[in-house]
């Protein structure tokens, strides 16, 4: 097991939270079913760090992203969706 510090709740263990998979881009063609089924189903599941979804399930019950080490599980930090730009910039 490991933490995860939700921005809204603070520090909490990570079986409270559900993983959501990887942020990707949506696509922009609507009517592009090869790449609809890659934003839905394809991952990369590569080793390093990656801006994963994860959803508070037992607490406040809203989504945000972490920057996740997939190998150690060390959560590097945690924030909103609207913050992206701000963290991407940080980095």
């Amino acid at each position: 097991m490991f933490q995860i510090e939700c921005p809204n709740c603070g520090l909490r263990n990570q079986s409270e939270f559900r993983f959501g998979g990887e942020i990707t881009a949506r696509p922009a063609d609507l009517t592009d079913d090869k790449a609809w089924y890659d934003y839905l189903y394809a991952r990369t599941n590569e080793l390093g760090v990656q801006t994963e979804w994860w959803y508070h399930s037992s607490g406040c019950q809203r989504w945000f992203l972490a920057r996740r080490h997939t190998m150690s599980n060390e959560v590097l930090e945690t924030f909103w969706f609207e913050d992206r730009e701000t963290q991407s910039e940080q980095s």
